[in-house]
């Protein structure tokens, strides 16, 4: 005769709580499974066969969750990211199959602490804690972990209360982020690649010609190639502006005839090359035999990316990679090609690669200097000279400081040319540079609009003028009152004064100066320039304006002053010249 197996019962209590005659009852209808944890308990209802469930009065919260937990169990599974319920030790209480594959195969996974089932991965951050964080916020908290070599997850834990406001549990939500990680990583060294490109000291700079600089340039960009990008068959040339032609700059392992093709920047007949600098557009080809622009570079390429040298908006030069494969190179290809040559076009303009023969790499940097310090300098002028203009008839140290300033601030743009022909002579030319339009003059360009002010410098320093800018009307005549000007540009539209009060002030300060009223489009609405043309005015000049028409109005002027004076220097009357120690003596208003 056989007997019947038992039913199976589990019996859930975190301490003994049945009594010898009620375990023995039951014992005699049941085969009796006991456990005293709630993570264990679904373990064991996953696992195995139970016909009934005891559960003491204490867990019966947290068994009215697992069986919500069990009842959703589909949907959870079936969810791509990484899902854990974990207990306020960080046990992982339940697990979905994604979460599953990412964890030590070794390793029992319910029961297990969170972190050890993961291998105990490395915090990289910005939480180095995300649960405990997630208590003390009472909202989520997430940061990424790093899981052996190179596998990255972001881990967003929020915890849960029951209804006595108590920690009962925390879900923890686990996407694997190693493709969008590795792409950050690799742009991040795309990024600090392109800046080592150029970095060398000012002792180097020194010592280094043309030529070593070039080299030095060239053996960097080559084993970024290789060791970052993965790529063996590069080709960049540079745009000469004059005749169009793209010269080569360096080429690897390009055949002897692509090495020394004449190329132009043309969207036809030179190849992707030619069209890329034309167009300023990155081009891939995934298919050689088929791709009506391609022309052969190196032997047997199937396939190639072309993107544009870009410096400051202009087309400098292209950049050219090449593979034997056919669709090689995809859009990411792309961006990391377009990121790295941005850095490399930087670097030619530091290096002076495009244009050697004219200028170091210092004369360059100090050019940069000038163009980023030119408004701040005449902040500073205009600044002081305000103050100096109002603090007439007061104490003198104080009058006599602000005209030191006022000196020194001026003297701080010849410096800077002046330390950079020092360090850097500018190189020997076989013919003399045509004489700048503006030499010795000194230009008032007054304008609320900050482009209008750093254009002007901008175009005007180009041809030799000492350019002062100034905000308002009334900034404008404090500096009129101290330094004599060739010629000034005014805006009509001021926030203090409109453009014919602007003409007159500046007029009465100093009677010679020619002015050139600026506006936009011809709009007038105070008829300022009928007004000044009453008053004598002979040049407008409209906005937005061309460089030539600027210069052209600029002249214009200058040829109807009386006189101009030179730059640096300060006429017998009505402005004094500066004292021995570079101070002025004050002008009374």
């Amino acid at each position: 005769m056989c007997v019947a197996e038992k039913p199976r019962l589990l019996v859930i209590e975190r301490e003994s709580h049945l009594v010898g005659s009620a375990r023995d009852r039951l014992a005699e209808i049941f085969e009796v499974v006991t456990v005293r944890t709630m993570s264990r308990a679904l373990a064991l209802l996953r696992e195995q066969e139970f016909a009934a469930v005891y559960v003491d009065t204490a867990q019966l919260s947290a068994v009215r969750w697992a069986g919500i937990l069990i009842q959703a169990d589909e949907i959870l599974e079936a969810i791509a990211d990484g899902v854990t319920v974990v207990d306020p030790d960080l046990r992982i209480i339940w697990a979905n199959p994604e979460f599953q594959s990412l964890t030590d195969p070794c390793v029992e996974i319910v029961g297990s602490k969170f972190y050890r089932a993961l291998g105990n991965p490395e915090v990289i951050g910005p939480d180095p804690c995300p649960f405990t964080s997630a208590v003390a916020s009472r909202g989520t908290a997430t940061t990424v972990l790093r899981i052996g070599a190179n596998r990255y997850l972001r881990v967003t834990v929020t915890p849960v209360f029951d209804a006595a406001n108590v920690l009962a549990h925390m879900i923890a939500l686990t996407r694997d982020i190693t493709d969008e990680t590795q792409q950050q990583l690799k742009v991040n060294a795309i990024h600090k690649a392109g800046d080592e490109l150029a970095d060398l000291t000012p002792d180097e700079l020194t010592e280094m010609g043309f030529e070593e600089r070039t080299d030095l340039l060239k053996h960097n960009i080559i084993r970024h190639m290789k060791d970052l990008l993965g790529l063996d068959f590069i080709e960049i040339r540079l745009l000469d502006r004059g005749s169009g032609r793209l010269i080569p700059l360096l080429t690897e392992g390009m055949t002897p005839e692509a090495a020394t093709r004449e190329l132009y920047a043309r969207k036809e007949n030179n190849g992707v090359t030619g069209f890329v600098a034309a167009t300023g557009q990155s081009y891939l080809c995934p298919d050689t035999l088929h791709d009506p622009l391609y022309l052969e570079g190196a032997a047997g390429a199937r396939s190639s990316l072309t993107v544009p040298l870009i410096y400051h908006g202009t087309v400098i030069g292209t950049l050219n990679v090449e593979n034997r494969q056919s669709n090689a190179f995809d859009d990411r290809d792309r961006q990391f090609l377009e990121i790295y040559a941005r850095n490399v076009a930087a670097a030619l303009n530091t290096l002076e690669l495009l244009q050697a023969e004219k200028l170091s790499t210092v004369n360059a940097s100090v050019e940069a200097i000038s163009r980023e310090l030119a408004l701040p300098l005449d902040d500073i002028l205009s600044d002081a000279t305000t103050v100096l203009d109002r603090y007439a008839g007061h104490d003198e140290d104080i009058i006599a400081r602000l005209r030191h300033l006022l000196v020194r601030a001026r003297e701080i743009r010849s410096l800077i040319h002046k330390v950079g022909s020092t360090i850097v002579p500018e190189a020997k030319r076989a013919t003399p540079r045509p004489a700048l339009r503006l030499a010795g003059t000194r230009l008032l360009v007054v304008d609320a609009d900050e482009a209008i002010r750093r254009s002007a410098h901008h175009l005007l320093g180009c041809q030799g003028a000492t350019v002062e800018t100034a905000r308002d009307a009334h900034e404008a005549i404090a500096l009129a009152r101290q330094t004599p000007y060739s010629a000034a540009m005014v805006d009509i539209r001021l926030p203090d004064l409109d453009g014919f009060e602007a003409f007159r002030r500046l007029r009465e300060v100093q009677p010679g100066v020619p002015i050139i009223l600026m506006t936009g489009f011809g709009y007038d609405p105070s008829h300022s320039i009928v007004k000044a043309r009453q008053e004598g005015l002979q040049t407008v000049l409209y906005k937005p304006f061309r460089a030539d028409r600027l210069m052209e109005a600029v002249e214009q002027a200058l040829r109807s002053a009386p006189a101009k004076p030179p730059t640096g220097s300060v006429p017998p009357s009505p402005f004094p010249p500066p004292t021995s120690d570079g101070e002025a003596p004050r002008q009374e208003s």
